[in-house]
């Protein structure tokens, strides 16, 4: 398959962008999966912690981009479990 590939390449290098290009978006995917996966809102093991999200502070981000959200002065409003 990737012989096949590569005489395409030598036949058209015009393809050689739209490779390029494919492949930084499907790398950019992952890792930004990669990242979702590790959050610490996200439980992988039931038994040792099945509800992680009630350990994060209030002030932290766990937003991508807060525009308009100063999580600095952030308070809990609820009790601790």
């Amino acid at each position: 398959m990737l012989r096949k590939l590569r005489d395409q390449v030598k036949k058209h290098p015009g393809l050689i962008p739209q490779f390029f290009f494919i492949c930084l978006g499907m790398g950019g995917a992952f890792l930004y999966l990669f990242r979702l996966a590790r959050g610490p809102h996200v439980t992988w093991n039931k038994s040792s912690n099945p509800e992680p999200w009630n350990k994060l502070s209030p002030s932290y981000q766990y937003k991508f981009v807060a525009i308009n959200t100063d999580y600095k002065n952030l308070k809990k409003d609820g009790p601790d479990f």
